[in-house]
C-alpha cells in the first residue's frame, strides 16, 4: 500500500495518520506538501488528514480545497484512485467537489472531543471491507463543524445509492436523535463518492488502531484498504 498524506498549513493529524498507515502497511507513507503539483509515482491511496487547514478561515476546508496539490488529487480520484478524507479532510473533499454536501457548525455550536459509536452501513467498499455490515465501532471524534448537510435531492440520492457508509448510533446500534451529537442529516458520519473510491468521514479511525490506546476499532478501515489494494494488484 503506497500511501500519500497531504499536508496543509494548520493540519495537525498528519503524523497520527502516517503512523497508522505505517503500522498497518509496513511502509512509510509519502508526506505531500500543499504547494506540490503532483503525487509520488505509484501512489495508490491519498489521505487528507484532520486539523485546521489555513486556520479554518472563510469556511473549514475552503482554502485548502484550492491549493495546488488538489488538482492532482482530483485527477487521481477521477482515474479511480482511492482517496480518504478524515475530519478536516472530509471538509476539504466536500469543498473540492469530490464529495457532495457541506460540513456546518455542530448543532449545539460547541467543539466536541470524545469517543463516538458508528454503525457500518455496508462492507462492500474498499474502505469498509474490514468490517461487517451493521457492525458498531467506537472511534474518537474532535470537531466543531461536523454537521453534515446537503439538499433533499442529494440526501435522497446518497441514501438510495447506498453511499452513506457510517452513521452515528448508540453502543448497540440504535439510531436516535440523542446519539446524533452534531446534528448531521440522517446521522451521517461518512459518505463515499458515486464510484465508491472517495470516502469522507468526520471521526478519527487512525487514533484507535493500537491496543495501548484502549481500542483498535479503527484498524479495520486501514487493514481493509491494505487487503483491497493487495487484491487489486
Amino acid at each position: 500500500m503506497k500511501a500519500a498524506v497531504v499536508v496543509f498549513p494548520g493540519i495537525n493529524r498528519e503524523r497520527d495518520m502516517a503512523r497508522t498507515l505505517k503500522l498497518v502497511s509496513g511502509h512509510e507513507p509519502a508526506m505531500v506538501w500543499h504547494a506540490d503539483t503532483g503525487l509520488p509515482a505509484g501512489t495508490d491511496l491519498v489521505v487528507v488528514p484532520g486539523g485546521f487547514s489555513y486556520g479554518d478561515y472563510l469556511r473549514c476546508g475552503a482554502i485548502a480545497a484550492r491549493a495546488p496539490i488538489m488538482d492532482a488529487v482530483r485527477a487521481f480520484a477521477q482515474k479511480g484512485g482511492l482517496v480518504l478524507g478524515v475530519c478536516n479532510g472530509f471538509q476539504i473533499l466536500c469543498e473540492a467537489g469530490l464529495l457532495p454536501g457541506v460540513l456546518m457548525r455542530n448543532a449545539r455550536l460547541k467543539f466536541i472531543c470524545r469517543d463516538v459509536h458508528l454503525r457500518v452501513e455496508r462492507s462492500d467498499t474498499p474502505f469498509t471491507r474490514g468490517y461487517n455490515a451493521g457492525q458498531v465501532i467506537c472511534v474518537p471524534t474532535a470537531h466543531g463543524e461536523g454537521n453534515y448537510i446537503a439538499d433533499a435531492d442529494t440526501i435522497a440520492r446518497l441514501e438510495g445509492e447506498g453511499r452513506v457508509v457510517f452513521r452515528y448510533v448508540s453502543q448497540d446500534g440504535t439510531l436516535a436523535p440523542e446519539w446524533n451529537f452534531n446534528g448531521a442529516t440522517n446521522a451521517i458520519a461518512g459518505v463515499v463518492s458515486e464510484r465508491g473510491n472517495v470516502l469522507g468521514m468526520m471521526p478519527h479511525p487512525e487514533n484507535h488502531v493500537e491496543a495501548a490506546m484502549g481500542r483498535t476499532d479503527g484498524r479495520g478501515l486501514f487493514q481493509g484498504l491494505k487487503e483491497h489494494l493487495s487484491w487489486a494488484t
